[in-house]
């Protein structure tokens, strides 16, 4: 098989797409990391719900990821 048939490319729309889902994954653990370890973050929550809240967000970001990952589709 020639070099250039297995290398698919990606329109447009899908490598925006792409971007857009990583800048979403990287808001998404960033908010969680600022809600667990920024102190003086103005939440009104008690310290372990405030960790749980940033750990379901770090989670959410990676299931988010994974997703992306998965759904990936490529032009033949």
């Amino acid at each position: 098989m020639d070099d250039n048939q297995m290398i698919k490319k990606k329109s447009p729309k899908q490598r925006f797409l792409l971007v857009i889902g990583i800048l979403f994954f990287a808001v998404y653990l960033f908010l969680g990391l600022a809600v667990i370890f920024w102190k003086k973050l103005p939440l009104n929550m008690d310290y372990k719900y405030r960790i749980a809240f940033g750990v379901l967000l770090i989670v959410y970001a990676f299931i988010r990821f994974l997703r992306l990952l998965k759904s990936e589709p490529t032009q033949e």
